[in-house]
């Protein structure tokens, strides 16, 4: 399935967010989500669908002031 990566095409096989991540390489990463401009809690990710042509924010906190 095809779909975007904070701006990149990517295609992966995962058909849900969580194990999309671990695909992506966040598997042990701190990251916000939304999936099509929609916040995605942690704890619903294992549930949230993905389908093709899909848009996946990831963002990681940053440190400073």
């Amino acid at each position: 399935m095809k779909i975007r990566v904070n701006g990149q095409a990517h295609e992966i096989q995962a058909r849900s967010l969580e194990p999309a991540l671990q695909e992506l390489g966040y598997t042990d990463a701190l990251v916000a989500t939304a999936v099509n401009g929609d916040f995605v809690p942690r704890s619903q990710r294992r549930t949230t669908a993905l389908a093709d042509g899909d848009t996946l924010e990831v963002l990681a906190p940053m440190e400073g002031g």
